[in-house]
Protein backbone atom coordinates (compact mmCIF):
# COMPACT_ATOMS: atom_id res chain seq x y z
CA UNK A 1 0.00 0.00 0.00
CA UNK A 2 1.08 3.32 -0.83
CA UNK A 3 2.31 5.71 2.23
CA UNK A 4 1.67 9.28 2.73
CA UNK A 5 5.56 8.84 3.81
CA UNK A 6 6.09 7.00 0.82
CA UNK A 7 5.00 8.76 -1.62
CA UNK A 8 6.83 12.01 -0.28
CA UNK A 9 9.73 10.28 -0.50
CA UNK A 10 9.22 8.77 -4.18
CA UNK A 11 7.93 12.14 -5.31
CA UNK A 12 11.28 13.95 -4.20
CA UNK A 13 12.55 11.17 -6.17
CA UNK A 14 10.95 11.22 -8.95
CA UNK A 15 11.10 14.70 -10.24
CA UNK A 16 14.86 14.93 -9.80
CA UNK A 17 15.32 11.97 -11.96
CA UNK A 18 12.85 12.55 -14.62
CA UNK A 19 14.93 12.95 -17.06
CA UNK A 20 16.55 9.94 -16.49
CA UNK A 21 13.18 7.75 -16.60
CA UNK A 22 12.81 5.38 -19.59
CA UNK A 23 9.37 5.51 -21.46
CA UNK A 24 7.45 2.18 -21.45
CA UNK A 25 4.72 1.18 -22.67
CA UNK A 26 1.74 3.66 -22.17
CA UNK A 27 -1.11 1.72 -23.51
CA UNK A 28 -4.39 3.49 -22.19
CA UNK A 29 -3.21 4.98 -19.64
CA UNK A 30 -1.44 7.72 -21.50
CA UNK A 31 -5.36 8.77 -22.76
CA UNK A 32 -6.88 12.13 -22.17
CA UNK A 33 -10.22 10.93 -21.05
CA UNK A 34 -12.11 10.38 -23.89
CA UNK A 35 -14.36 13.65 -25.02
CA UNK A 36 -11.61 15.93 -24.56
CA UNK A 37 -11.02 17.96 -27.91
CA UNK A 38 -8.49 20.51 -27.07
CA UNK A 39 -6.77 18.83 -24.72
CA UNK A 40 -3.92 16.86 -25.40
CA UNK A 41 -1.58 14.71 -22.68
CA UNK A 42 1.90 13.67 -23.55
CA UNK A 43 3.10 10.64 -22.01
CA UNK A 44 6.90 11.72 -21.17
CA UNK A 45 7.68 8.72 -19.06
CA UNK A 46 6.47 5.88 -17.16
CA UNK A 47 8.00 3.05 -14.87
CA UNK A 48 6.55 0.37 -11.87
CA UNK A 49 6.08 1.31 -8.67
CA UNK A 50 6.45 3.15 -5.92
CA UNK A 51 4.89 -0.06 -4.90
CA UNK A 52 3.41 -3.08 -6.36
CA UNK A 53 0.52 -2.70 -7.88
CA UNK A 54 0.90 0.93 -8.75
CA UNK A 55 2.38 3.00 -11.85
CA UNK A 56 4.39 6.52 -12.06
CA UNK A 57 3.67 8.23 -14.75
CA UNK A 58 5.07 11.70 -16.01
CA UNK A 59 2.97 13.84 -18.70
CA UNK A 60 2.53 16.66 -20.45
CA UNK A 61 -0.86 18.28 -20.68
CA UNK A 62 -1.75 20.95 -23.00
CA UNK A 63 -5.36 22.84 -22.44
CA UNK A 64 -6.17 24.90 -25.73
CA UNK A 65 -7.87 28.61 -25.58
CA UNK A 66 -11.61 28.55 -24.47
CA UNK A 67 -11.26 24.62 -23.88
CA UNK A 68 -13.09 23.69 -20.09
CA UNK A 69 -11.53 20.51 -18.62
CA UNK A 70 -14.31 18.15 -18.03
CA UNK A 71 -14.71 16.84 -14.42
CA UNK A 72 -12.85 13.57 -14.02
CA UNK A 73 -10.92 11.64 -11.41
CA UNK A 74 -7.64 9.80 -11.45
CA UNK A 75 -7.10 6.00 -9.91
CA UNK A 76 -3.75 7.74 -7.62
CA UNK A 77 -2.53 10.87 -6.84
CA UNK A 78 -1.57 13.82 -9.17
CA UNK A 79 1.38 16.28 -8.39
CA UNK A 80 1.33 19.21 -11.07
CA UNK A 81 3.15 22.29 -12.14
CA UNK A 82 2.00 24.90 -14.21
CA UNK A 83 4.55 25.25 -17.00
CA UNK A 84 2.48 27.88 -18.80
CA UNK A 85 -0.41 29.81 -19.02
CA UNK A 86 -3.09 29.68 -15.91
CA UNK A 87 -5.96 27.47 -15.17
CA UNK A 88 -8.98 27.66 -12.63
CA UNK A 89 -9.09 24.65 -10.70
CA UNK A 90 -12.45 23.43 -8.98
CA UNK A 91 -11.39 20.55 -6.56
CA UNK A 92 -14.39 18.54 -4.96
CA UNK A 93 -14.13 19.48 -0.93
CA UNK A 94 -11.72 22.22 -1.47
CA UNK A 95 -12.40 25.81 -2.54
CA UNK A 96 -11.49 26.39 -6.40
CA UNK A 97 -8.50 28.43 -6.67
CA UNK A 98 -6.30 29.78 -9.91
CA UNK A 99 -3.16 28.62 -10.72
CA UNK A 100 -0.82 29.93 -12.48
CA UNK A 101 2.81 29.31 -14.19
CA UNK A 102 5.28 28.62 -11.17
CA UNK A 103 2.08 26.68 -9.17
CA UNK A 104 1.86 23.36 -7.92
CA UNK A 105 -1.16 21.46 -6.48
CA UNK A 106 -1.70 17.78 -5.85
CA UNK A 107 -5.03 16.15 -5.97
CA UNK A 108 -6.15 13.17 -4.00
CA UNK A 109 -6.63 9.77 -5.76
CA UNK A 110 -10.38 9.43 -7.09
CA UNK A 111 -10.96 13.20 -5.61
CA UNK A 112 -13.25 14.73 -8.46
CA UNK A 113 -11.76 17.68 -9.96
CA UNK A 114 -12.12 19.46 -13.57
CA UNK A 115 -11.25 23.20 -15.29
CA UNK A 116 -13.08 26.40 -14.03
CA UNK A 117 -13.42 29.46 -16.36
CA UNK A 118 -11.50 29.00 -20.19
CA UNK A 119 -8.14 30.57 -20.35
CA UNK A 120 -7.90 32.89 -23.60
CA UNK A 121 -4.09 31.72 -23.45
CA UNK A 122 -3.15 28.05 -23.99
CA UNK A 123 -1.84 26.41 -20.82
CA UNK A 124 0.81 23.02 -20.23
CA UNK A 125 0.69 21.78 -16.86
CA UNK A 126 3.58 18.71 -16.11
CA UNK A 127 1.87 16.12 -13.89
CA UNK A 128 3.27 12.88 -11.76
CA UNK A 129 0.21 10.63 -11.45
CA UNK A 130 1.36 7.52 -9.19
CA UNK A 131 -1.91 5.66 -10.21
CA UNK A 132 -3.23 1.64 -9.82
CA UNK A 133 -1.35 -0.37 -12.57
CA UNK A 134 -3.61 -1.26 -15.29
CA UNK A 135 -6.74 1.34 -14.79
CA UNK A 136 -6.94 4.36 -17.43
CA UNK A 137 -5.28 7.34 -16.39
CA UNK A 138 -8.27 9.65 -16.29
CA UNK A 139 -12.38 8.32 -16.08
CA UNK A 140 -15.19 10.84 -16.39
CA UNK A 141 -16.70 11.79 -12.82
Amino acid sequence: MLTRRGFTGFVGCAICAAAGFIAVDASAQGAPPAGTPGVTRKVLSQMEGPTPGYVTILAEATIEPGIVVGRHTHPGIETSYVLEGSIELPIQGQETRSYKAGDTYQIAAGTPHAGGKASDKSVKIASTYVVEKGKPLASPA
